[in-house]
């Protein structure tokens, strides 16, 4: 028995967006008993070239709780238009609701700066929510928090105006593959939308094995890079022998609204080095 549970809330704007920037760090808290839930802010009734509307947010639905169901949490789809959210007080109370019932040690989100306005909007009402979470008068009849939770931002690649710092890098080896299993159910998107979208749908094998051979072999890739790109800061939390050897990560950036992320809380919202 885990001896003292942390509860993690990750936002992500769409559905698969929470599995692919911190499935790894919710697998791990979840194997050491920690309680983690995935809020995807829309309902990806856009993410698709052939179908959309109700018939795809019941798809996302279904697959996202597929995803859910890899590594045992909990996985909730707000029934908001994909590529339409705006940071409306409408939303951002919806936001405050969400994170007041779970009431998190630890949010995590997209960082306002992203080519994607449902990514943007999402950090927005939950950087909004940040403070109003702990106002009684805010949404009165949902209990305020007595403290604000640490939030911290996933990652992303975009530079400007300032490019993504992350404090905190998690060696994901270990559960790298139930990522990918976590990843493997959206089908909508990694097998269809998003090949279509970038040119590659005709890369796309046709049989199951082959279908999560291929994803694997460009996510390995993907989250190897990321453990290259931040090596320095891996060997600084885990110690240089267990840093080097660390072939898959995934980083998380301290966000200045919340409740802050220090040096001296990290090891205990990040239990893993």
């Amino acid at each position: 028995m885990v001896k003292q549970q942390i509860r993690v809330l990750v936002f992500g704007a769409h559905p698969d967006d929470c599995d692919m920037q911190a499935g790894g760090v919710a697998a791990l808290y979840t194997q050491q008993g920690h309680c983690v839930k995935f809020v995807s802010v829309t309902n990806g009734d856009a993410g698709h070239h052939e179908m959309g509307g109700g018939p795809l947010a019941r798809r996302r639905a279904a697959e996202a709780q597929a995803a859910s169901e890899v590594i045992g949490i909990e996985y909730e789809l707000l029934d908001n238009h994909d590529g339409e959210l705006m940071p409306t007080l409408e939303n951002r109370y919806q936001i405050i609701r969400t994170i007041r019932e779970f009431e998190p040690d630890l949010v995590m989100t997209h960082r306002p700066n992203d080519y994607h306005p449902d990514h943007r909007y999402t950090s927005t009402l939950v950087q909004d929510a940040a403070y109003m979470v702990t106002v009684p008068n805010i949404c009165a009849l949902t209990p305020h928090l007595q403290k604000n939770p640490v939030i911290a931002y996933l990652n992303d690649r975009f530079m400007k105006p300032y490019p993504f710092t992350p404090d905190v890098a998690i060696g994901i080896d270990a559960v790298v593959a139930q990522k990918i299993d976590m990843l493997h159910r959206h089908t909508s998107q990694l097998y269809e939308w998003l090949p279509y979208n970038s040119g590659t749908l005709a890369d796309v094998p046709a049989g199951e094995e082959a279908r999560r051979a291929w994803l694997a072999d460009r996510l390995l890739t993907r989250f190897h890079s990321i453990a290259e790109k931040h090596r320095a800061l891996l060997v600084s939390l885990y110690g240089e022998e267990a840093g080097n050897e660390i072939q898959y990560a995934e980083v998380f950036e301290g966000c200045e609204y919340g409740s802050p992320l220090t040096a001296e809380n990290i090891p205990t919202l990040f239990p893993f080095f």
